[in-house]
């Protein structure tokens, strides 16, 4: 199963970005469940995160978001978590 987290930044909060950024990479490349990603961008700076999880269920899409080192940060304002199905791409 796959699931869309979607997060929108604190405003002002793009320090607390650049400063966990390099543990939230090696998070997603720690736990190996990340199909795709990558930030929002507004005003030519990153605002949020779209994160494409392959899990086996909205529990699990859940710890993995509590566990990661931007929301351990306190950097989003907004978290939300869908279940997705591919169809293009």
């Amino acid at each position: 199963m796959y699931f869309a987290l979607i997060c929108r930044d604190k405003p002002g909060a793009i320090q607390i970005r650049k400063d966990n950024r390099d543990a939230h990479l090696a998070y997603i490349a720690e736990t190996g469940v990340v199909f795709m990603a990558g930030p929002f961008i507004e005003a030519g700076e990153m605002c949020g995160s779209l994160v494409i999880l392959a899990l086996d269920s909205l529990d699990a899409a859940r710890e993995w978001a509590t566990n990661d080192p931007y929301a351990k940060a306190g950097l989003f304002a907004d978290v939300s978590i869908q279940e997705w199905k591919k169809v293009v791409g």
